[in-house]
């Protein structure tokens, strides 16, 4: 909003000049929504409380019941809070993938408000039901990549058929058409790293921290695909627009940072489907909006461990009667070993970060 208000007047007046790059941006949506989410939370975490909170489940670790229980979820609206206003506040709203990308966090924020909402005025474990949150999911992620296709299609200095392909890490000039595939694909995608996330989010902080890191990884990769300069060197597909999404991802770092003040260990609130959700299907618009959604997996492999883990197990049990985890997902399986939620928790941060590192590093290996 800043920018399309103010910028006109930079020959006037030098101060606003700063609002023409990028970058000052994206530092400004990370501070604004930082600061944001540290006001609005304390608030919401004393309303919340007075809501009640949902139990915790009895088929998680035992600890769980006893260190967790009456702690207020739904937190996702304090990050839902900052990151969208930081967006709004610093972004150019001229932007169609940025209203791309707020219009996937909103609308998967909504679906997992309204599934906590339900869990903890029914003081059940059950909200919305597994089958009637995919399918909103994915009309939500449809319209998006049909959104984003449309973007893209024809666009200038951009391969034929690029709106529809997938490009391949490591790799130069290697894109795989897949034509109509190419929707339910992004759809898969959305929708899998949304949920992805959601099964992460187990611990205190243990979410939120590789969720910023993955959107500090996709804001770099899109600040550099979005520029033809950038990307003609590095041997990149350019990807006209894409730039301004390095503001939303900002944006999410800086509220990221505002809620893991509440919810370092021991958490005063969780972030709930609300976060996670919203969280899990940003950076998934993002990817595939960048034309990286391969190297989601990648940047995003903890998150895929975190899902596989829980995949592995239930097939396990279905065909075998055995499980491989002592308890999925993965994070719960080394709490029965006896590991320290702590340790847990700094370790898989690491892990994420190495991946990040791993996945930044396909941008040059080529």
């Amino acid at each position: 909003m800043l920018y399309l208000l103010l910028s006109p007047f930079a020959e006037q007046f030098a101060l606003f000049n700063v609002l023409n790059y990028l970058t000052f941006r994206t530092g400004a949506a990370l501070m604004t929504a930082f600061v944001v989410a540290l006001v609005v939370g304390m608030p919401f975490i004393g309303w919340l409380k007075r809501q009640g909170s949902q139990p915790i489940r009895d088929d998680g670790p035992e600890s769980h019941v006893l260190t967790k229980a009456g702690t207020p979820t739904m937190g996702g609206f304090i990050i839902l809070t900052g990151l969208l206003t930081g967006t709004l506040l610093w972004g150019d709203l001229s932007n169609q993938y940025l209203w791309v990308v707020m219009f996937v966090t909103a609308g998967y924020g909504a679906i997992g408000f309204f599934d906590d909402w339900r869990k903890v005025t029914r003081r059940s474990h059950h909200g919305l039901s597994a089958r009637g949150k995919l399918v909103l999911q994915g009309a939500v992620a449809l319209v998006a990549v049909i959104w984003m296709v449309q973007l893209l299609d024809g666009a200038p200095n951009t391969p034929d058929d690029f709106a529809t392909s997938v490009a391949v890490p490591f790799f130069k000039d290697v894109l795989i058409p897949l034509g109509m595939v190419f929707f339910v694909f992004g759809v898969l995608v959305i929708v899998g790293a949304s949920n992805a996330v959601n099964l992460t989010d187990g611990l205190d902080g243990l979410a939120i921290v590789p969720v910023m890191i993955a959107a500090g990884a996709f804001g770099i990769i899109a600040y550099v695909v979005g520029s033809a300069v950038y990307s003609n060197y590095l041997f990149l597909n350019f990807t006209p627009g894409t730039g301004e999404l390095a503001v939303i991802c900002g944006a999410m770092i800086g509220a990221g940072l505002g809620f893991l003040w509440y919810n370092a260990p021991p958490a005063m609130v969780f972030m709930g489907d609300t976060g996670s959700l919203s969280l899990g299907g940003a950076i998934g618009a993002i990817a595939v909006a960048v034309k990286h959604e391969i190297v989601l997996v990648i940047i995003g492999g903890l998150f895929v461990l975190e899902a596989v883990s829980v995949m592995v197990q239930v097939a396990s049990f279905k065909l075998t009667g055995k499980r491989v985890f002592r308890m999925a997902p993965i994070h719960h399986h080394f709490e029965k070993l006896g590991w320290a939620e702590p340790t847990i928790v700094v370790r898989f941060w690491i892990i994420a970060f190495v991946l990040a590192l791993i996945g930044l590093s396909t941008l040059k290996l080529r």
